[in-house]
């Protein structure tokens, strides 16, 4: 059951300029940004934010959409997990990896994703681990930001720990409003 109607693009005259700059950014005017131009503030901000996230952050492309993919997976969101596969891919994320990771229970005490760490490299590995904590635990313990320090500039901590952010975000608001069910 659809919990709100997408905006067809083009039927909003006073949307026109948003939906171009939507377009500009991703190529296209997905069913997730449909939803949103139903609030145009929201949807801007939004559009920003993910832009930053997406396209101007410090992360390599292949840790960013591993992030991406482990919150998709973890907050059983679908929708955003397969637009972001075709992404890990192009990052040269294996399908091997990406498959693991489906299946992939993080240890409770912070040892690490023991089936797949032979494909991860430590960098990956690290922002897997705070990844599945800030979205299963929400509080990051002192030891596990230490790793991440270890391993990210403060850009790279403030890019990571937004991305997680930002894509929980995103899959929240995928499942509440239904979106692509």
């Amino acid at each position: 059951m659809k919990r709100i109607e997408p905006v067809q693009p083009g039927t909003r005259p006073e949307l026109a300029q948003q939906e171009a700059k939507i377009l500009a950014e991703r190529g296209r005017v997905s069913e997730l940004y449909q939803v949103l131009l139903n609030s145009p503030p929201i949807c801007h901000g939004w559009e920003q934010m993910l832009s930053a996230v997406r396209n101007y952050s410090s992360l390599s492309a292949d840790v960013r959409e591993l992030v991406i993919l482990r919150v998709a997976i973890l907050n059983h969101a679908p929708y955003e997990f397969d637009a972001h596969v075709p992404h890990a891919l192009k990052a040269g994320v294996s399908e091997q990896t990406i498959d693991a990771l489906k299946s992939t229970e993080y240890k409770a005490d912070h040892s690490g994703f023991q089936n797949v760490s032979h494909l991860l490299t430590p960098i990956q590995q690290i922002a897997l681990k705070l990844t599945d904590t800030m979205t299963k635990e929400i509080v990051v313990p002192d030891a596990l930001f230490a790793q991440v320090m270890e391993h990210f500039n403060p850009q790279g901590r403030v890019d990571l720990v937004a991305t997680i952010g930002a894509y929980n975000m995103v899959s929240r608001f995928l499942q509440a409003l239904h979106v692509g069910h």
